[in-house]
C-alpha cells in the first residue's frame, strides 16, 4: 500500500472486519501492535527513499524491501467471540464469520414459546415469547417526553421489528443494548406486510450452555400409552432444567432408547424422581 493510505484507522477497520484473517494471526494480536507495525513500515520506507542501506543488505536484489529480519512480534491473544462478532457488525453491518446465537440456540429455546418465523402464522393480538439478538436499536422520545424504543430482534431463521412503548421501556429498557440476547414477551401486530411485536416484557435469559447429567427413565413399552406419555410430559415440563431425558422403552425382544427434544430438558432433582416413581414405578429411574 502507498504510504498515503497506510493509516492506522484503515488498518484497524480491516483487521476488525476480518480482512486479515488469512495472514494467520489473531485479530486482537494484530490490533495490539498495528500502530507499531505501521510506524515500522513507514520508517523503513523513509530510509529506503533516503538511500539508507541496511548493514545486512549485501546480496539483496535491487528494489527488494529490507528490514523483515526484525519483524514485530504479534501476540497470540484473541477477542472473545461476542466482541469479535460485534466488531464485524460495526465495520460491515452484518455478521460474517458466524452468528452470535450459534452455540446458544438450544439454551435460548428453553426460554421461548416459538421462533420468530413462527409468528407469521399467528393471529392479530396473540401473545408469545420469542428470543434473539438485539440489532438496530433506536431510542427516541414521544411528544410527551417519554422514552420509547424500536429494535430488530433476530434469531437464526428470521427477524422482526419490536416496538417498546414508554410503560414497558420504563420497566425493561435497562436490559436493551445492541447485540444483547433477550427474550421478548409481546403482542403480535399483523397489520403491516411484515409482522411486528409490541413488547410487554423484556428479559435477559441466563443461558446455561453445559448439559446437566442425563436422566434415564425406564418403562414397559406395552404400558406406555398416550395417556401415560401425556402424564410424563407434564411432569418433565414442571421441572425445567439442563439435563437431557432418555426414555428406555422395554419390550421382550429389545429395548429402544429415545432422547427427548430439548424442550423436555429437566432439573435432575429428587422432586422429579419422586413424581416419576409414583407414576411409573419404583424402579423407573435407570
Amino acid at each position: 500500500m502507498e504510504g498515503s493510505v497506510l493509516n492506522k484507522r484503515t488498518i484497524e477497520s480491516l483487521v476488525k472486519a476480518g480482512a486479515c484473517d488469512s495472514l494467520g494471526h489473531p485479530r486482537k494480536g494484530l490490533i495490539d501492535v498495528h500502530e507499531q507495525l505501521i510506524e515500522t513500515t513507514l520508517a523503513r520506507r523513509r530510509e529506503r527513499d533516503a538511500g539508507i542501506m541496511s548493514l545486512f543488505a549485501d546480496g539483496v536484489p535491487e528494489g527488494a524491501d529490507l528490514g523483515f529480519e526484525h519483524r514485530v512480534a504479534i501476540p497470540e491473544g484473541e477477542y472473545p467471540k461476542p466482541q469479535r462478532l460485534t466488531f464485524e457488525k460495526e465495520m460491515l453491518g452484518l455478521y460474517v464469520s458466524e452468528h452470535p446465537l450459534l452455540g446458544v440456540e438450544r439454551a435460548l429455546a428453553r426460554h421461548v414459546e416459538c421462533t420468530i418465523g413462527e409468528l407469521r402464522d399467528l393471529r392479530e393480538g396473540e401473545l408469545r415469547t420469542v428470543g434473539g439478538i438485539v440489532t438496530s436499536l433506536v431510542r427516541r422520545y414521544t411528544k410527551k417526553g417519554d422514552l420509547m424504543a424500536t429494535f430488530a430482534l433476530e434469531d437464526l431463521g428470521a427477524a422482526l421489528e419490536v416496538m417498546v412503548f414508554p410503560h414497558t421501556m420504563a420497566s425493561c429498557g435497562h436490559v436493551l443494548e445492541d447485540d444483547a440476547i433477550v427474550c421478548v414477551k409481546g403482542r403480535v401486530d399483523q397489520r403491516e406486510e411484515q409482522p411486528r411485536l409490541t413488547a410487554l416484557e423484556i428479559t435477559r435469559p441466563e443461558l446455561v450452555l453445559d448439559e446437566g447429567p442425563p436422566v434415564r427413565v425406564r418403562t414397559k413399552l406395552a404400558s406406555f400409552d398416550e395417556r401415560r406419555v401425556a402424564q410424563v410430559k407434564e411432569i418433565l415440563i414442571a421441572h425445567p432444567g439442563d439435563s437431557p431425558v432418555f426414555v428406555h422403552l422395554e419390550a421382550p425382544e429389545r429395548t429402544t432408547v429415545l432422547r427427548l427434544s430439548d424442550e423436555y430438558c429437566v432439573n435432575a432433582s429428587n422432586g422429579l424422581y419422586a413424581e416419576l416413581r409414583i407414576l411409573l414405578g419404583a424402579d423407573c429411574i435407570a
